[in-house]
């Protein structure tokens, strides 16, 4: 089970080659719906796309001309009808570009200095917050497509590349190379369509652009602005036909979600919204974001417009991850704690930076936004890389990012291949794992989903490094551990049997015990001797607590014992020898304080026989 606290572009080293040419790598450095209901997308298409564009835009309200001044706003207010809030974007001097009304979100423009403060007088508005510290680009009001480049050919045979053997994609091949019926968005710069390993898996129909934070639906505005995105789509899906790469997952289909804006490259908040709401529309099962949310590096709840940007993707987020959609994200490539933030000297990125305090209050969104999966980054060896962000309690798991002079290989546009690093390249191992896994058990919740990744993530032990804090089965540089394909599709242990949670809270006081219970039923016979059991305690000093697994006869099985010091919370996959319990019956978790001052909760807890 993974702990859910938890860019620019998490890629700081490339070498962009045609034809598989070795070069040097340069060292790193440091939608109610999924459009909008009250504007139309950008449609350009063909009668034969008509089909994407959506029924429930209506008449645009947006301003037809760009003003020098204009800045972009998220105004947060109920979810539902946002009619009334919408009328006053108007009223008070903006216009509304976008409005996501199953999450209550509207993206407005203004040139006013006074449209925010009077925005936050009107009745039913919740919060308002300036998503950038910079002009809206004009080009936002008449998006010019990406460029469509010229496409080379390759001589290039594919291999077992050292990223791809060292998550034992190779072998998960045996069981799946992945299902067309798995879709997965690579919210990005965009990517190359008719690059000869990503056309035969290229989803065009769900594919989009979302920069300045609407769904543009012409034909070709997914391409890449950049080149990060097309390298990441390879990770994912390259497909598997004998020539240049193949991806983890060489059969699923991928769709485009460019989030990022031309010239620039960033990724603001209401492009990073429309981008989830769109994923969530579109039936993605996962989504890969290798970036944060522009400008700020982490954004803090005691900023008004900080505040509202994370509130706005968090709604964002969960409507995704509602619509059975799962979020990998990167951890970023600055080799900073994320469990122990103080500072921040890189924003705002599109305007002048300035060095802040700051404390772990401030998040880095997506990928500290619960639910998301938090990737890091190995060498290939194994190690952490370099640059590689860490934070026990923030890392979820880790993955091949490449480190110095050794890159993860992958899709450029144009029909060339190359090699970057960064949190960027591990990302994309893990939702290429997550694809194959839905793959084989289409029925996994995105829950599911995260609590497999983990059980099945070979455990990485710390090096001696006093950065990194936690246990061999759950540390701050590899979080569960490192991603196994192999086990995750159920090629070297059978696959797991039936699982049950309850997600009840139970509070758990100082100096008492507590139980949480679950019915099993309809397993038969006895428990396996690999009884898995996921826990998921709040609380502020495990050192505290003992954790027992109770059998339906009463025999207790000891899980935690009063270990990890003044460590806080408890999230933790444990696997139990209870081949001598009968299967059904009431199982309990008994949480015992032993101690005062420190208390905390039963979030959560499962098992999976």
């Amino acid at each position: 089970m993974f702990s859910h606290i938890s860019g620019r572009l998490r890629t700081p080293a490339l070498a962009a080659l045609a034809l598989g040419t070795a070069a040097a790598l340069a060292a790193p450095a440091g939608l109610a719906h999924a459009v909008p209901t009250d504007v139309d997308p950008v449609t350009a298409r063909s009668a034969t796309a008509a089909r994407e564009t959506p029924a429930t835009a209506t008449t645009s309200t947006v301003a037809a001309a760009w003003a020098a001044g204009t800045r972009a706003y998220l105004v947060i207010t109920t979810p539902g009808d946002t009619t009334a809030v919408r009328n006053a974007v108007a009223a008070k001097g903006g216009s509304v570009f976008a409005s996501y009304d199953a999450i209550g979100v509207i993206v407005a423009h203004s040139a006013s200095a006074t449209f925010a403060p009077a925005m936050r007088a009107v009745s039913g508005v919740q919060q308002v917050g300036a998503t950038r510290t910079s002009d809206v680009p004009a080009d936002a009001y008449n998006p010019a497509l990406p460029a469509n480049p010229a496409q080379s050919t390759t001589t290039l045979t594919e291999s077992n590349r050292w990223d791809m053997t060292q998550i034992k994609a190779d072998q998960a091949w045996a069981v799946t190379t992945g299902s067309a019926a798995v879709k997965v968005g690579v919210l990005d710069t965009g990517v190359d369509d008719r690059h000869q390993d990503i056309a035969p898996n290229f989803n065009a129909a769900d594919s989009v652009s979302c920069a300045y934070g609407k769904a543009d639906t012409r034909a070709g505005a997914w391409r890449d602005v950049d080149t990060h995105g097309t390298h990441v789509a390879g990770t994912i899906a390259a497909a598997k036909n004998g020539k240049g790469v193949v991806g983890v997952a060489p059969g699923v289909k991928i769709a485009s979600v460019r989030i990022a804006e031309p010239s620039t490259a960033l990724f603001f908040a209401e492009n990073t919204i429309c981008g989830f709401m769109w994923a969530g529309d579109r039936g993605f099962k996962v989504t890969n974001n290798s970036y944060y949310t522009d400008p700020w590096q982490f954004n803090c709840p005691d900023n008004v417009d900080q505040a509202a940007i994370i509130e706005g993707v968090r709604r964002a987020q969960e409507y995704a991850e509602s619509k059975g959609s799962l979020q990998v994200a990167a951890a970023g490539n600055s080799n900073y704690d994320l469990a122990n933030k103080t500072t921040d000297s890189e924003s705002p990125n599109d305007s002048t930076k300035v060095t802040r305090t700051i404390t772990n209050a401030c998040v880095d969104i997506p990928t500290e936004l619960p639910g998301v999966v938090t990737v890091a980054a190995q060498a290939s060896g194994g190690a952490k890389a370099s640059y590689s962000n860490f934070g026990n309690g923030v890392i979820d798991i880790a993955a091949p990012g490449g480190d110095g002079a050794t890159g993860v290989y992958s899709t450029l546009p144009g029909g060339k291949y190359g090699s970057k690093s960064g949190t960027s390249m591990a990302s994309p191992h893990v939702a290429g794992v997550a694809a194959l896994m839905l793959s084989v058990d289409p029925t996994l919740t995105p829950a599911r989903l995260r609590d497999r990744l983990a059980a099945e993530a070979t455990d990485r032990a710390c090096p001696s490094d006093s950065r990194c804090t936690g246990t061999t089965t759950k540390n701050g540089f590899f979080g569960e551990g490192a991603v196994d394909a192999l086990k995750a599709v159920g090629g070297a242990t059978p696959p797991p049997g039936a699982y049950f949670e309850n997600l009840t809270d139970v509070v758990v006081p100082d100096n008492t015990t507590v139980e949480s219970p679950i019915t099993v039923s309809g397993v038969a016979g006895n428990a396996p001797a690999t009884l898995k059991v996921g826990v998921d305690i709040a609380h502020t000093y495990i050192g505290d607590l003992k954790v027992d697994l109770v059998a339906p006869d009463g025999t207790v099985y000891t899980l935690h014992n009063r270990t990890g010091s003044g460590t806080d919370n408890l999230v933790q996959s444990y696997t139990v020898n209870a081949s001598a319990e009968v299967a059904n019956g009431v199982w309990k978790l008994r949480v015992n304080d032993n101690a005062t001052q420190d208390t905390g909760r039963i979030n959560a807890w499962n098992l999976t026989f």
